[in-house]
């Protein structure tokens, strides 16, 4: 590990600091320690002082999690490489509020909010550019409070894989049905005749540990409208940084 040296756009490998101007990004890069973890990892619990924030790379994603007091954590907004965790927009390190996990390990930038803070101390367009991206996270935040209040667990279960395909670029997520009903709060056994009935049209296949998707399309008319909401906010607030394509699909 070690901090960047120079990187060409399509190395980068985060969309959102691909959006940044020539300049930002020569403020910034010098900042960013190349930084690698597994699967489960968790960055922050909630009353952790935040210390750093991460940006996830290539097919890396992070999860907020809301931990409720029998124990239960439930998935409140997904990042990838559209994006980016902790104190993006604060000044200093704050309390965090929810549990960062890493839930599909892989690589990631990371810089300590001080340097953060030096970086955008130094650059009014970098401190705009993070504010807007804070504006699509919270819209995220917004819509997954609306969605599990008013959307079934199939509609809900579809979303979510949308949402993870198009971050990763790839049709197969790494996740066991376990895991997934646990971030979707809803029971194993529930969650398990879902998978069955989206396995039995074909819209998706199981194997030990993955989800893999066959069908986006029959996918998406299953999912409800929530995901498309979210990419429809980040598309008018900041163009071209949620994934508009997926890499399997090219």
């Amino acid at each position: 590990m070690g901090y960047t040296t120079h990187y060409a756009p399509d190395q980068i490998g985060n969309n959102l600091l691909r959006a940044l101007r020539a300049e930002d990004w020569e403020i910034l890069r010098p900042m960013l320690e190349e930084w690698s973890a597994p699967t489960g990892t968790i960055l922050h619990h909630p009353g952790d002082t935040v210390r750093c924030a991460y940006f996830p790379r290539g097919s890396s994603l992070i999860s907020y999690l809301v931990v409720l007091q029998d124990g239960r954590a439930i998935e409140t907004a997904l990042v990838g490489r559209e994006g980016a965790i902790g104190g993006i927009v604060s000044q200093g390190r704050l309390p965090a509020h929810a549990r960062a996990e890493v839930q599909l390990g892989g690589s990631f930038f990371r810089t300590e909010l001080h340097h953060l803070e030096q970086a955008k101390m130094r650059s009014q367009t970098l401190r705009h550019l993070f504010a807007r991206y804070a504006d699509c996270m919270m819209a995220q935040v917004f819509q997954s409070v609306a969605c599990n209040a008013a959307h079934s667990i199939e509609q809900r279960t579809a979303k979510w894989l949308l949402a993870a395909i198009e971050r990763t670029g790839s049709p197969d997520v790494a996740l066991t049905q376990e895991q997934l009903s646990a971030t979707l709060g809803v029971g194993r056994t529930y969650l398990s005749r879902i998978i069955h009935d989206l396995r039995g049209r074909g819209v998706i296949e199981t194997r030990r540990g993955r989800i893999g998707v066959r069908d986006v399309d029959g996918l998406r008319a299953l999912a409800c409208e929530c995901n498309a909401a979210v990419s429809s906010h980040f598309d008018d607030v900041l163009q071209g940084v949620y994934p508009s394509e997926f890499a399997f699909g090219k």
